[in-house]
């Protein structure tokens, strides 16, 4: 199968902005982008029947009209729609497997009556073996969210234990895809020992940051070798690993974050960082797994 970014569809405002972010990143990569609508009551194509009679009018209908938005906003753009008679969750799985990437609506925490994707989005990406990429809603309309998205740069978080090139590897993609700058993120909490009755003991605190910033320069190196044509910021904030890159996305155009590959019988689960990232960084977040 060709390379695709595939977008999930359920009719919210949401998926409607992931389906646009997701026909700007198509368009970036060259890539077919795919719109995905899954629901297990579809039921085989009929032939020649009134629309008061096809069971499948309102989910071709999504299909339908999100394409059409599309091809008139990129012209030149591959889109194919694809309807899915299966549960949700494992449609969006076995697609974003198939994919470069999956997008998906994302509405974080707000306590809004659910269409699929609101329950779903946080499942896939828990568990999908490809970057699926978490958009709100009014990106990708003309605004300054739109405006953010397209231009902001991006940011990842590195967390600096264990190897991470798949996670540097799509930042650093996005990035010379977009033309912007990248900046790399470590947060580091401070251990006790570093605190002394008036505060923090600055000799400690700035060995920590030292080092830190010593080994995240060399995890990087290999990178900006790679990619010489993007800027690269190193920042190294001595703070809460969720909080610090929550606050480096403010402004951000993408924030990319990764997530450990667990093995059987582990249960899934996202980390702090990416839990945080979710659901309050106010960006687009990929979500990137890794070893």
């Amino acid at each position: 199968m060709e390379p695709v970014v595939t977008v999930g569809l359920d009719g919210s405002p949401e998926s409607l902005s992931a389906a646009r972010w997701a026909a700007d990143e198509a368009e970036r990569r060259r890539l077919t982008l795919r719109l995905l609508h899954a629901w297990p009551l579809l039921v085989p194509e009929p032939t020649r029947v009134p629309v008061e009679m096809d069971q499948n009018y309102w989910a071709r209908r999504i299909v339908h009209h999100t394409k059409a938005e599309l091809q008139s906003r990129h012209p030149g753009l591959s889109v194919v729609g694809s309807l899915v008679a299966d549960d949700a969750e494992n449609a969006l799985l076995r697609a974003a497997a198939e994919s470069e990437m999956a997008v998906l609506g994302s509405r974080g925490l707000v306590p809004v009556e659910s269409y699929f994707l609101g329950d779903i989005s946080l499942s896939v990406v828990a568990r999908a073996d490809r970057p699926v990429v978490l958009v709100r809603a009014g990106v990708g309309e003309d605004g300054p969210r739109s405006a953010q998205a397209a231009t902001g740069g991006v940011v990842v978080a590195v967390k600096l234990h264990g190897p991470c090139d798949e996670l540097l590897e799509f930042a650093f993609e996005s990035a010379a895809a977009r033309g912007v700058p990248l900046r790399a993120v470590h947060g580091r909490s401070l251990p006790v020992d570093a605190y002394v009755p008036w505060g923090v003991d600055h000799e400690v605190s700035e060995a920590i940051a030292r080092d830190a910033r010593k080994l995240l320069g060399q995890t990087l190196g290999p990178w900006r070798d790679r990619f010489p044509a993007v800027t690269v910021a190193e920042n190294v904030v001595l703070a809460s690993p969720a909080k610090a890159v929550v606050r480096a996305a403010e402004g951000a155009g993408l924030l990319v974050v990764g997530r450990r590959r667990h093995h059987r019988p582990l249960a899934p689960h996202l980390g702090p960082v990416t839990q945080a990232a979710v659901h309050h960084a106010r960006c687009p977040v990929a979500v990137v797994p890794h070893h």
